[in-house]
């Protein structure tokens, strides 16, 4: 894992000191925006451009695709963001970005059993944590699982497990937590564009909802289902490449934010929909979550 834009003496580092800090000053809303990118390397424009329209306070990124050294020079420190990352090349990856501060930890999420697949997938760069304006917040990319029941699926599910243990933990502790990430899993039938379609599938399993379900059941609030109205479902973030899914309108949602209570009162969500559009997108779309914090809260954290 590497930081940047948190200990050097660089006028990047000024100038995102000095954007934190004028940021908490002001700011009794927090803004927390995921992304599954999908190749961060290649999608430096769009994720320029979104940062531009959007300057989410905290953004957490999946599927990078590349080393901390390999993260674009220019792209986060201009725009006042600290940020730390854990990659491996081509594959996997995650990032943190803040422009109200940034304190990276050293947090593992630790199985309770070991590995059933060729691949501990514990071990591979799909888990960072930082301190972000005095919220524990997580940028997490979740296993696919391949088949049902296949070992990868079975890591999956371990996978999950070690994140639950490590939110139980967090959830103790002093400062509110919030996740956010591709969880590679769509909670109930309304998080798919067709149920039958998608049986006997991964994402959409009884026992990846349950391991889905456990982290909610821990208090954590599923940001886009908490603010939409009962007859309404929350927006899909994820439309395969092929077939034009997205414009038939075949998604899921598998990307979430998590948010501790703690953390502050859930006032909006909502999902980039335009971002996904337009050539070479990501197959996900960006998801946001609006959090309004009391004087109080912000001061005790």
């Amino acid at each position: 894992m590497q930081a940047k834009g948190s200990n050097s003496g660089s006028s990047a580092r000024s100038f995102a000191d000095r954007a934190a800090e004028s940021a908490l000053v002001s700011a009794q809303r927090l803004t927390v925006a995921t992304w599954n990118v999908n190749g961060l390397r290649a999608r430096v424009e769009r994720v320029g451009a979104w940062l531009d329209a959007f300057a989410p306070d905290v953004v957490l990124l999946q599927e990078t695709k590349c080393n901390p050294e390999q993260v674009p020079v220019g792209l986060f420190e201009p725009r006042g963001y600290a940020w730390c990352a854990d990659g491996a090349g081509g594959r996997n990856g995650v990032l943190i970005a803040s422009r109200v501060g940034l304190e990276p930890s050293v947090d593992r999420l630790a199985p309770s059993t070991a590995p059933m697949a060729e691949v501990d997938l514990l071990a591979e760069p799909r888990f960072i944590s930082a301190t972000c304006a005095g919220l524990r917040v997580a940028s997490i990319y979740a296993p696919h699982g391949r088949e049902v029941d296949s070992p990868y699926w079975h890591e999956k599910l371990r996978w999950y497990a070690a994140l639950r243990d490590w939110s139980a933990v967090r959830l103790a502790a002093a400062e509110p937590l919030i996740i956010g990430g591709d969880f590679n899993v769509a909670p109930t039938d309304d998080d798919v564009w067709d149920p039958a379609a998608l049986a006997g599938g991964t994402h959409v399993s009884e026992q990846e909802r349950a391991a889905f379900a456990a982290l909610t059941s821990l208090g954590l609030a599923d940001a886009a289902v908490a603010v939409s109205a009962a007859d309404e479902r929350a927006p899909y973030t994820w439309w395969d490449y092929r077939n034009g899914a997205f414009h038939r309108g075949w998604g899921m949602r598998i990307d979430q934010i998590l948010v501790d209570p703690r953390a502050g009162r859930l006032v909006a969500s909502n999902v980039d929909r335009e971002g996904r559009k337009g050539p070479s997108p990501s197959d996900h779309a960006a998801l946001q979550a609006t959090i309004e914090r009391s004087t109080a809260m912000a001061s005790a954290t």
